[in-house]
């Protein structure tokens, strides 16, 4: 009897037959089949043809061929933004340089002097790339790796030859003096813009979380707010042409999905405009604004307060400081801004200001002063 999984049957006519697949065509798997008059037969001719084709890929496994497939088989897992900057990474840099090359071919040393090239005179205009878009590469010459590894292509090297430190962002946070300015002016111009905006500063939330936020989100009774949505402009190939569209979908990742507790000040807010059935940005069902349009709104709003220009996710990293500064359980803030990790929100949005840092030190002095 064959098991199961093996892809091998008895026909009606007598024969048994065996299925593999032959190649894939634009993601898809085009099969071939070996004929036998008994099971055994059968399985050793697919077992032959198999270890042929392993044989072949070890020969044959250019960078070019490996990356269209895996592409096509993370379309199904990943999201359309993260194929599309593997696309790109793919078509702007890997290819150019290792395109037709097999990965048996390229060793450590090839991919140390691809990165000094990507770090010296990468680019469109020959600039060098930042480390944080050569870690990027990096991290794409790893999946290609580790697909090509699970399909049997052999493979001469290994990205942890190379350490590409990162710079040191400077990370905006409003202070005070600015939320308090600019919350005056939101408070006198309150509009379905202006409660996002206050929205964002109060939870945390991102600008497509915020931008995909429907009214039915808001549980009023219990005073909380449900984040299970995102929304994103994105690439699509229609035609052969790239086009981009704005989609909503589930966040990045399981943790982005929570519930928050709101504070009184948005929920009293929140009851002023509530609108069933719509966006909570338009008041409407079916028109939305997109993250870019309420980023170029938000910057458009600092500039009338007379506040220096910030990115719209300088309001998640204010929040995330101000909390510290209450004295915020770490652990509930990492769950209300929908982190995996502690870690995380301790190292990229925990920024203690230096009166805090100030008022810290002197706690020393506290505790040894001559009374």
């Amino acid at each position: 009897m064959p098991r199961r999984g093996e892809n091998i049957y008895k026909r009606k006519d007598g024969r048994w037959e065996g299925r593999y697949i032959k190649e894939y065509v634009e993601g898809k798997a085009h099969y071939r089949a070996v004929y036998a008059k008994s099971y055994r037969e059968a399985k050793n001719k697919l077992d032959a043809v198999k270890k042929s084709q392993k044989l072949a890929q070890a020969k044959a496994g250019s960078v070019m061929t490996i990356g269209n497939r895996w592409l096509a088989d993370s379309a199904g897992t990943l999201k359309i933004s993260s194929i599309n900057k593997y696309e790109d990474i793919l078509r702007c840099y890997i290819l150019p340089k290792f395109g037709n090359r097999e990965f048996s071919e390229i060793t450590n040393r090839d991919l140390m002097s691809f990165v000094h090239e990507l770090r010296t005179s990468g680019g469109t205009k020959k600039q060098g790339l930042a480390p944080a878009t050569v870690a990027e590469i990096l991290s794409a010459m790893n999946g290609l790796r580790v697909y090509a590894l699970k399909h049997d292509y052999n493979v001469a090297f290994s990205p942890e030859c190379v350490n590409v430190k990162r710079e040191q962002k400077n990370i905006r946070v409003f202070s005070l003096e600015e939320e308090k300015k600019l919350f005056t002016y939101l408070q006198e111009n309150m509009n379905l813009t202006s409660l996002g905006i206050l929205l964002c500063f109060f939870t945390g939330i991102r600008l497509g979380e915020l931008c995909a936020l429907q009214w039915e989100d808001f549980n009023m009774q219990e005073r909380q707010l449900c984040v299970h949505r995102t929304m994103q402009r994105v690439r699509v190939d229609n035609d052969q042409k790239h086009k981009t569209e704005v989609r909503i979908f589930e966040p990045k990742s399981s943790c982005s999905i929570r519930i928050i507790p709101l504070p009184d000040i948005i929920v009293d807010s929140l009851e002023d405009f509530y609108t069933p059935d719509a966006f909570l940005l338009t008041g409407q069902r079916e028109r939305f604004i997109e993250p870019r349009t309420m980023q170029n709104r938000f910057k458009s709003i600092l500039a009338a307060c007379g506040i220096a220009n910030a990115n719209f996710h300088a309001t998640r990293h204010t929040f995330a400081t101000r909390c510290i500064e209450l004295g915020f359980d770490v652990k509930s803030l990492s769950e209300i801004l929908g982190h995996a990790s502690v870690a995380i929100t301790m190292n990229r949005y925990v920024h203690p200001t230096m009166a805090l840092k100030s008022e810290n030190m002197n706690r020393l002095s506290e505790l040894f002063t001559v009374k």
